[in-house]
């Protein structure tokens, strides 16, 4: 009969001394010392040793001696102190140890094709493949936990909010408007499919149609889109929804949340109200709508200076209506050779379309090296005041699109800080990011998109330009953003069938295709729908905050790659013919 634990692995101390207990878990090490032979025992809750005296039953611990890494046993025996030289004050077990008296081996497991002990002693691949071996180790099983006490706290948090916790659909029907939905074929339904929710965007405003005025779910959401570190094609969200509220009760909350997480999780204490700032000053200064407050390293308007070189790529540049940034790197010119420029340059050309990386490095109060015989010296006397540039300091320029100029120098802001560690670890520095603009130009479909969701409410003080101007129709939208990663995302909602509709001809839905794909929202809205808002957490990327990783990979249990595949049980994968037949679907090659 196997011998049922009746403590864990973690938990023993000194109080315990002569208690008789029953361990089950994994060997994490087996150590002969002159026929003695100690076990590292493990399981979640942590690690202790158990020991086999051949003195006591020398068939025993022969056996002891046989067992390897990871194989599962079960052992009862008495609880000791160590001896004084051997005690272990890094572990909470560390000043016991089991003197085993009886043995039972559970399960033996193979050669290991990675160290559990050593993460790092597979590659990525190799370890996704055997993920229930990688969720051994030591780093992952902090991720989890982390991961299963933010849950806890999240949800009580909102609890004594007064909110109360739905299940929406996960079948629902196909709106496409964005990223790519996945489909489910539908066997009864000929020929029809549901969607996978990219969000509970439009259950969420029936709820509070409905008249459950405080509604939250911890939910999995799914989108087919390109992937990267910090994203996967199932992820979870907080997703929450409020009635009669207005931005900011939406933010309050997410604030009290964030701070609730943080201080529980980490007993982490964030500041009571979070900075703002726009969506245009947060491009303009961070080059990025999710910028990262933790160093100093703004862009710099350089345009007046641009306009007085006799650079023609500046000037004629900017004759086109485009635009001339600067980045300073302070105290680092002499880090930047021109094979090191020449590097960036060929990364921001590459993966941001840039035409190219321009600089100029101080020596001894001028300009040196890159452009800079196209800087006249009252134009170098006048940028080194005005900037405050000062010996072996570097300047980065880029003159390009408004687009690119921003959306590269903010990459290569990122990239500057890390080289050169200008990023504290440990500070953890939030911001929400307000006026988004309502909508989008989408070029290769010559209309405007909506650039959250077409959902979202325009600013009331902008409303008379959805007619006149509307690319400069701004949002009642926000994003919590925490060290660089969007948390959060929210907007007061649309919840007037005319405002509706006027939102859904902007965006080149005539009415028709409106009451098509969201007929019964408009028609919900008929019968009295309450002014509401909400915000989304994506709980994995807070998660990876939580966990100081920046691979979202290592806060889930079971993830996907970065193309979308599970390597652990080779999903996605082929189906039969007669399932096909099944579903009404042939596949053409």
């Amino acid at each position: 009969m196997q011998l049922k634990r009746t403590v864990t692995c973690g938990q023993l101390t000194g109080e315990n001394v002569n208690q008789e207990v029953i361990l089950n878990g994994w060997i994490a090490t087996n150590r002969d010392h002159g026929g003695v032979i100690f076990l590292d025992l493990r399981d979640r809750y942590g690690k202790t040793q158990v020991t086999f005296n051949p003195d006591l039953d020398p068939e025993m611990a022969a056996n002891a001696k046989r067992l390897g890494m990871e194989d599962v046993i079960a052992v009862k025996g008495i609880v000791q102190m160590r001896p004084d030289g051997n005690i272990n004050s890094k572990m909470v077990t560390g000043e016991i140890e089991v003197i085993v008296s009886e043995l039972e081996v559970l399960n033996e497991a193979q050669p290991l094709p990675f160290l559990v002990s050593d993460r790092e002693s597979g590659n990525e691949e190799l370890r996704l493949e055997y993920r229930y071996l990688e969720l051994r180790t030591k780093e992952l099983q902090q991720f989890m936990a982390l991961r299963s006490r933010t849950y806890q706290s999240a949800r009580r948090l909102l609890n004594e909010e007064g909110f109360m916790e739905f299940e929406t659909p996960v079948l629902m029907k196909s709106t496409p408007e964005g990223a790519r939905d996945y489909l489910v074929p539908s066997r009864i339904h000929k020929g029809k499919f549901y969607a996978l929710p990219q969000s509970p965007q439009t259950y969420k405003q029936l709820l509070m149609i409905a008249g459950y005025d405080k509604y939250f779910q911890i939910v999995k959401c799914f989108r087919d889109e390109d992937l990267r570190a910090d994203r996967q094609p199932e992820f979870t969200q907080i997703d929450i929804e409020m009635s009669f509220v207005d931005q900011d009760d939406v933010m309050g909350l997410a604030t009290r949340i964030t701070r609730g997480i943080f201080k529980d999780v980490l007993d982490y204490e964030l500041p009571e109200t979070f900075p703002t700032m726009s969506y245009q000053a947060a491009l303009e200064t961070y080059g990025s709508d999710k910028p990262d407050l933790r160093f100093d390293l703004p862009l710099v308007e350089f345009a007046p200076f641009a306009e007085k070189t006799e650079f023609g790529v500046f000037t004629n540049n900017l004759a086109e209506g485009g635009r001339v940034k600067a980045l300073v790197l302070k105290n680092a010119a002499d880090k930047y050779s021109r094979k090191i420029i020449d590097g960036l340059t060929e990364w921001l050309k590459t993966y941001y379309g840039l035409k190219g990386l321009a600089f100029c490095k101080i020596d001894q109060g001028k300009f040196s090296a890159g452009i800079s015989k196209f800087f006249p010296e009252e134009l170098q006397a006048e940028i080194t005041a005005k900037l405050g540039l000062e010996h072996n300091d570097i300047l980065f320029f880029v003159s390009d699109t408004e687009a690119r100029t921003l959306q590269a120098l903010g990459a290569l802001r990122l990239e500057l800080a890390k080289r050169e560690n200008l990023i504290p670890k440990g500070l953890v520095k939030p911001l929400f990011v307000l006026d988004f603009p309502l909508l989008d130009w989408d070029e290769d479909s010559k209309r405007y998109i909506a650039m959250h969701h077409p959902f979202t409410s325009p600013n009331p003080e902008d409303v008379g330009l959805m007619d006149t101007d509307p690319g400069h129709v701004r949002a009642r939208a926000y994003d919590l953003v925490i060290n660089g990663y969007e948390v959060a995302g929210g907007s007061i909602r649309i919840h007037t069938r005319d405002m509706q509709s006027r939102m859904f001809e902007l965006i080149g839905m005539d009415e028709e295709e409106a009451n098509a794909r969201f007929g019964f929202l408009l028609k919900a809205f008929k019968y009295g729908a309450p002014p509401h808002g909400g915000i989304a957490f994506g709980f994995d990327r807070l998660i990876m905050i939580l966990g100081g990783t920046d691979n979202i990979r290592d806060v889930i249990a079971f993830p996907k790659t970065t193309s979308a595949a599970s390597l652990m049980d080779e999903a996605p994968s082929t189906v039969d013919d007669d399932q096909l037949k099944d579903l009404h679907i042939k596949l053409i090659e």
